[in-house]
């Protein structure tokens, strides 16, 4: 076959995205096809930056034009993303492409260090990400990434409004920072609700592609105000492996899944499933029960994310606010956050 622009993208019509069961040229993912002699080269667009079939997607790319057109072709694939937007019927946090909350239903199950390496792993993959810190009684944020000063003021299009203070590349929000180091937030529930609106509302989010939302434990104010004032594209639910936090679990999802609310759940993460000693790398000790949150997902029907270990470097982090990305203990965190970036890759295209 002539090495034409037609006859590529044909050759490109057998290549399918894994996740989405369609191939690449009818899912408009091929950009700026260049042809110049043997010299071939294209944009293979993905849906989301933290897609772990990449370099599977792009050797078949170039193994389909070799052997479909001409063996002779010189194939060079650039692997880029653009996140599409989230349906929604308003212009509330209109930058932000996907707002997901992180659920327990309990306190003491590791949400926030969870909620914090999600926002980690996905800006290391290239999104632009922000974290907003829901928990009003007990935020964790400024502990989670050291930052204690206030946010600006700024006043944007005649209205007073709130900059996010920025760590590791991540935009953050939080109670903690406009109050004193251990200083106790004493409101009742509509001041909750009222706060929470203000950060949503009245907040320079920018253009985001993930807005993570870190919930505080049950099912009450915060949570009912996010799923009514938010574009909520889903909610990540973590748990640990013993009965009584999944039980927790199962009532938080409930929640998301009443008529009046009605999100869609994400998946489920199990957290501190097993501890492995640093001088015995070969055990795993199941400090808290074990496959709780694989069972959980699986008697709901809702998918299963990943299981995190018990690790004291994490623990270690999470307290100096000093994350390194790149280290060996942040992989698990990095496989859950691909699964979090598929999942709502995948529930995009079935809208």
């Amino acid at each position: 076959m002539n090495l034409t622009k037609e006859n590529i993208l044909k050759a490109l019509q057998n290549v399918d995205d894994p996740d989405l069961k369609k191939d690449i040229v009818t899912l408009g993912m091929v950009e700026n096809l260049l042809v110049d002699g043997n010299d071939v080269s294209f944009d293979l667009v993905l849906t989301t930056p933290a897609c772990p079939m990449k370099d599977t997607m792009v050797k078949a790319c170039e193994t389909a034009i070799v052997y479909m057109v001409d063996k002779k072709a010189n194939v060079r694939v650039n692997a880029t993303h653009r996140v599409k937007q989230n349906e929604r019927s308003d212009d509330v946090l209109s930058g932000v492409k996907h707002v997901f909350a992180v659920a327990s239903g309990k306190g003491g199950v590791g949400k926030s260090t969870l909620s914090a390496s999600l926002a980690l792993s996905l800006s290391k993959m290239g999104a632009k990400v922000g974290l907003l810190d829901a928990d009003i009684y007990g935020p964790s944020v400024p502990t989670l990434f050291n930052v204690h000063q206030s946010p600006e003021m700024r006043e944007i299009n005649g209205k007073n409004t709130m900059v996010p203070l920025e760590s590791h590349g991540i935009k953050l929000l939080s109670i903690g920072f406009m109050t004193a180091q251990g200083q106790a937030v004493v409101w009742r529930g509509p001041m909750i609700s009222s706060a929470f609106k203000q950060f949503i509302n009245d907040v320079d989010w920018g253009e985001l592609d993930y807005l993570i939302v870190d919930l505080p434990p049950g099912t009450g104010d915060v949570q009912i105000t996010l799923a009514q004032q938010a574009p909520l594209t889903g909610v990540v639910v973590v748990t640990t492996p013993q009965q009584m936090a999944t039980e927790d679990a199962r009532r938080a999802i409930d929640m998301f899944q009443l008529d009046a609310i009605a999100k869609p759940i994400i998946g489920v993460v199990e957290n501190m499933s097993y501890f492995t000693p640093d001088d015995a790398p070969g055990k795993q000790y199941n400090l808290f029960g074990k496959g709780g949150g694989k069972k959980l997902a699986d008697e709901m029907g809702l998918p299963f994310l990943g299981e995190l270990p018990f690790v004291s470097s994490v623990g270690e982090s999470a307290d100096n606010g000093i994350w390194d990305v790149d280290s060996k203990y942040m992989e698990p965190y990095i496989q859950v956050a691909q699964q979090v970036a598929q999942q709502i890759s995948v529930m995009q295209h079935a809208k």
